[in-house]
């Protein structure tokens, strides 16, 4: 039986759910001229159940609920705050790409709000089976996003190659929980956590444990497990790949700790390894790979690698303090990315969307501001110094070192040294080429989003210089 507390507890999830459940059921009644409405509706209860995670009281600290199935804590309230925030910065910047495109439908938000359901009830998943619910119902409402677009054939391969490698992916994950649950008897963390201290049949727990970490690194995108990630994002709308790109990486990281941290912090000699090796391939292939790229979308995508590589870094610390530097590295890396796609789905060339690098030549020349967000966004990838990303990276170097693995260290530097050359060579294209014809820019005249996408551009300077509350929310998080 569950009580009011439990209900409580699982306020902000309860009320998307039923605010969902109401949009899915008002959309049937709109017309296509007043579809501004789910637009706008979609936006508020994102930030309606942002405002109610982050005013949910935690007297006591971390609390559960439905018998230990739902966790409730200071890294469940941080991640939840960024996801919805984000998700609802995703809906503003894909709306003129969806009018533009004609997928300015009903289906698009609701498959969104619940993809965003399930990763809030990812990041606060106290027990195997719920974190699995969760991760299911993210990806297949991603699946389907990805293949909103039906008459592009692209977009139908793309959301092929999503499915099937995103099944093989969860089947994989659920063999791992199930051997769990078989060396443990439990499927509760805290349970698993404290089993698994006791060695008991630790070699079925470290033979679940590869199955249970190629299931979360898929999600994240790292090497091996990348075949998806260019052909996805390539593939997909861009109002999708934005999406895809933003939010499911800081419910990824969510899991990650959950399954990792909360639950088998003792077999951590062996998963801080895993993720070690996983992290320094994800670098190497990520940043060769993009140096090749001129599909702007593509070069996005090698990029994610990267970046996922840098954010499992911290991951192998074991340690709080590295824990809070892979999710604050989590959290900027996902306001740089949306700033750089904001960017393009802000854009046209010639009546034709923006897809291949040389599309900004001249872009400083007839917009300048959207040239500097792009500099911006590009330069916080970098890690240039001035820019939140180079505060992240920093922090999850300093991580590496803290864990005796200089090598790791060494390994991110070099390669954030050869990331720099694709992300300048955007910078080099949109300020020093000239022009393919004057005027072929066409600026959407959504003021909206043009704010918003400025107010994102501030903020990765703004974070760099007052970033210190966003730090201490981690570091507290994770304490």
């Amino acid at each position: 039986m569950f009580s009011l507390k439990d209900v409580m507890a699982l306020a902000p999830e309860l009320f998307l759910l039923a605010a969902t459940c109401v949009i899915l059921l008002a959309d049937l009644f709109i017309a296509q001229s007043r579809r501004i409405v789910t637009h706008v509706l979609s936006v508020v209860v994102l930030l309606m159940t942002a405002f109610l995670v982050w005013r949910l009281p935690q007297a006591g600290g971390p609390t559960t609920a439905f018998g230990g199935m739902y966790v409730l804590d200071g890294l469940a309230t941080l991640l939840k705050v960024f996801l919805l925030g984000v998700s609802a910065i995703v809906l503003i910047y894909a709306k003129p790409y969806l009018e533009r495109q004609q997928l300015f439908s009903g289906e698009f938000y609701l498959l969104l709000l619940f993809a965003v359901l399930g990763m809030m009830l990812q990041v606060s998943s106290g027990n195997l089976l719920m974190l699995y619910l969760g991760l299911e119902l993210m990806s297949l409402s991603s699946y389907a996003l990805v293949a909103l677009q039906r008459d592009s054939g692209t977009a139908t391969e793309a959301a092929m190659k999503y499915f099937v490698l995103g099944a093989l992916a969860s089947g994989l994950l659920l063999y791992g929980i199930s051997l769990l649950y078989g060396a443990t008897g439990t499927l509760q963390l805290d349970e698993l956590a404290a089993v698994s201290a006791v060695g008991y049949e630790r070699g079925l727990l470290a033979f679940g444990l590869v199955f249970v970490i190629v299931g979360v690194a898929f999600k994240l995108g790292v090497v091996p497990f990348h075949m998806w990630l260019p052909d996805v994002y390539e593939g997909s709308p861009t109002a999708v790949t934005l999406f895809v790109a933003a939010a499911p990486k800081i419910a990824a990281f969510g899991m990650l700790y959950r399954l990792l941290a909360d639950g088998l912090p003792a077999m951590g000699d062996n998963w801080t390894v895993i993720l070690a090796m996983m992290a320094v391939a994800s670098m190497a292939v990520g940043n060769l790979f993009a140096l090749a790229q001129k599909d702007l979308k593509r070069m996005l995508a090698y990029s994610t690698m990267s970046h996922m590589g840098f954010l499992l870094m911290g991951m192998v610390a074991a340690r709080d303090s590295g824990y809070a530097a892979s999710a604050y590295y989590a959290v900027t890396y996902v306001l740089a990315t949306i700033a750089a796609f904001g960017v393009v789905l802000a854009l046209r060339r010639s009546g034709l969307e923006i897809s291949r690098i040389d599309d900004l030549r001249g872009l400083n020349a007839q917009h300048p501001w959207l040239a500097l967000v792009m500099l911006a966004a590009m330069a916080s990838l970098i890690g240039i110094p001035g820019l939140v990303g180079f505060t992240a990276k920093i922090l999850v170097i300093k991580s590496a070192l803290d864990a005796d693995m200089l090598w790791l260290a060494i390994a991110a530097v070099a390669f954030a040294v050869i990331g720099a050359f694709y992300y300048l060579r955007v910078v080099k294209v949109m300020y020093f080429d000239e022009p393919l014809a004057a005027g072929s820019f066409e600026l959407t005249s959504d003021g909206v989003l043009r704010t918003t996408l400025a107010t994102n551009g501030l903020a990765l300077v703004a974070l760099f210089l007052f970033g210190g509350p966003l730090l201490a929310w981690c570091v507290n998080a994770l304490a």
